[in-house]
């Protein structure tokens, strides 16, 4: 059962709230290493790994640290030591979960430190701005949990004692029942959106599965498409089926719902075999309650709840999507087919449907075919990517490439 969580904060000036997070984690029967990232001061209470061995984690010093009399310098030197301890630690299989504590220099530190621990490990950070803007998308692990730190950015009270005790009660729960991922399966990724978008996963998943793969399918509205490429570039797919990239679109046009500049890059570096597809290409997702940026003012629009809008593409800009799409596809290092479903590539632009528009779809189409390098295997598809045909064809690649021993038989 886990039990053990590493406790990490700046133990100077924070010994108070960071005691009171040991004490109810032990009370509750759990045990805790604690971790001190101070620079300036010296921890209230003992701790089981001090801001020394923390810098010196980092390939520097709590003295180099202060010479540089820059917060920010000497922060980013905590933050990189204490994510290798963190990594080292968890690998060595001396902690369970992690609970990090802090204001915006804390917090700073805090995503570089649960970023250095792998998916499905429990980790946890109460700061002063759980929730903020401040915090770029680009740096929050798949699977952190935030709460704000109410109240409490000086001193213990009850207010911040509520939020306190919630999170130390919270990571040694998950920790407790944390079922880590097994490996004992070869894993398929595949990215998606909702059936009534994009509808491949409903034959795709069983028929996979009666082949002895797991499948996971991850929603490709930013964070899913983050934790897709987290996953890929640690290796550990057997395949991936990247149908939905539409992530690529969107931070190609600047949209605040981005995976990042790295999408669609990682299974292809680690030489993982990939299946892609153009799923809502002509798509750019946009924040619903957000302004319209203007230069999608004109764009066509259509609203799919409240938190989420979606703008229609010109051609222009379908072909730029179509040549990043190559670009990326070009670096990789395993082999790739791309299916290119001719009849279209979501639910909303089947025949008669309200987005659809044949000749744009032609044309992005012929766009991406010119773009592809040579070693993309490219296979026209006269059907629409949510037919059962779009199906057939992504399982006869994966049996092709299991009978050539490209992909290893389950």
């Amino acid at each position: 059962m886990g039990n053990r969580i590493l406790v990490a904060g700046t133990w100077d000036t924070k010994t108070d709230e960071l005691g009171y997070i040991r004490d109810v984690i032990r009370a509750q029967g759990g045990e805790v290493l604690a971790m001190d990232v101070s620079v300036l001061g010296d921890p209230g209470q003992p701790v089981d790994i001090g801001k020394h061995d923390v810098a010196a984690a980092a390939g520097s010093s709590i003295a180099a640290a202060i010479a540089a009399q820059d917060e920010n310098t000497a922060m980013q030197i905590m933050a990189l030591g204490a994510a290798r301890l963190a990594a080292g630690l968890h690998a060595e299989g001396r902690i369970d979960g992690l609970i990090v504590l802090g204001g915006t220099m804390g917090t700073d530190l805090a995503l570089d430190l649960c970023a250095a621990l792998p998916l499905g490990v429990p980790k946890y950070v109460v700061s002063t701005v759980s929730f903020s803007p401040m915090l770029p998308p680009e740096r929050l692990p798949a699977d952190i949990q935030m709460i704000l730190w109410a109240g409490g950015l000086y001193g213990l009270n009850s207010i911040c004692k509520a939020a306190l005790s919630q999170a130390a009660g919270a990571v040694l729960g998950a920790a407790r029942a944390a079922e880590p991922p097994r490996r004992d399966r070869p894993l398929i990724g595949m990215t998606s959106f909702g059936k009534t978008v994009l509808r491949y996963m409903v034959p795709l998943k069983p028929a996979l599965e009666a082949r002895g793969f797991e499948v996971a399918v991850f929603h490709a509205t930013g964070m899913g498409g983050r934790a897709f490429e987290a996953l890929a570039a640690e290796g550990a797919f057997a395949a991936v089926m990247d149908f939905a990239p539409q992530e690529v679109g969107n931070h190609l046009f600047g949209s605040a719902i981005s995976a990042g500049p790295d999408r669609l890059t990682a299974a292809g570096r680690r030489g993982i075999p990939q299946i892609v597809s153009i799923g809502c290409h002509d798509l750019v997702d946009l924040v619903g309650w957000h302004p319209r940026p203007a230069r999608f003012a004109d764009s066509t629009f259509h609203a799919h709840n409240r938190i989420l809008s979606s703008v229609v593409l010109r051609p222009d800009e379908r072909r730029a999507v179509a040549r990043s799409l190559a670009e990326r596809l070009a670096q990789a290092r395993g082999p790739v087919t791309l299916l290119l479903p001719q009849q279209g590539a979501h639910e909303w632009d089947r025949p008669g449907g309200p987005l659809r528009d044949p000749a744009a779809l032609a044309e992005f189409l012929a766009e991406l075919r010119q773009a592809c390098p040579p070693q993309v295997v490219l296979r026209d598809l006269d059907c629409h990517i949510n037919d059962p045909g779009f199906a057939d064809a992504a399982l006869a690649v994966v049996d092709g490439w299991i009978t050539d021993g490209a992909l290893p038989r389950p």
